[in-house]
């Protein structure tokens, strides 16, 4: 329960102020333990974010799969792939995924997380073979770059609204999947 309790304290720290918010002084006063205690569960920051990667990546994936499964065309999928994700910005579970962007993680955790990532990217392949592409694995990340910089968009708080920085990207997703 107390690991859970750290978790939920350390998604509200980054939601509220990044990863800059995720210290160990800030994870005790939110949970109620000892500075020391929060260390007997986990041995840095890098492993906190390590953690909440593990625990929401999986369910953040399954909501943009399940997004992807309810539509019925291949050009269809590739809106809700960019939709979705795009609608799960203001989630606290997205945070710990953003934070993989930190420079305190080490090579383990990075890689983890790329792995997992990859996961995602895995899931629009086949609709872009659909589409008749050569290199689908490749158009891909090349999609994935679109949604991470609309991301980083949203996420600064951009001067446009978020809405018409979703429209924008599945715009240019689906113009430039097109074969």
């Amino acid at each position: 329960m107390q690991r859970n309790a750290l978790l939920d304290a350390a998604r509200v720290l980054l939601t509220e102020g990044g990863t800059e918010a995720l210290t160990f002084p800030a994870l005790a006063e939110r949970t109620g333990l000892a500075r020391s205690s929060v260390y007997e569960y986990f041995r840095s920051r890098a492993a906190v974010v390590e953690e909440l990667c593990a625990v929401d990546f999986p369910v953040w994936a399954a909501e943009v799969q399940a997004a992807m499964e309810a539509a019925a065309t291949p050009e269809e999928k590739i809106e809700a792939y960019v939709r979705r994700q795009l609608a799960l910005v203001g989630d606290r579970r997205h945070r710990a995924v953003v934070a993989i962007s930190a420079g305190e993680l080490d090579a383990g955790a990075r890689e983890k997380i790329r792995a997992a990532h990859g996961g995602l990217i895995a899931m629009v392949v086949e609709a872009l073979g659909e589409l008749g592409h050569d290199e689908p694995r490749l158009t891909a990340m090349l999609l994935q770059g679109i949604v991470d910089a609309a991301v980083r968009r949203i996420e600064l708080g951009a001067a446009e609204d978020p809405a018409r920085i979703t429209e924008a990207a599945v715009r240019m997703a689906l113009q430039g999947t097109r074969p």
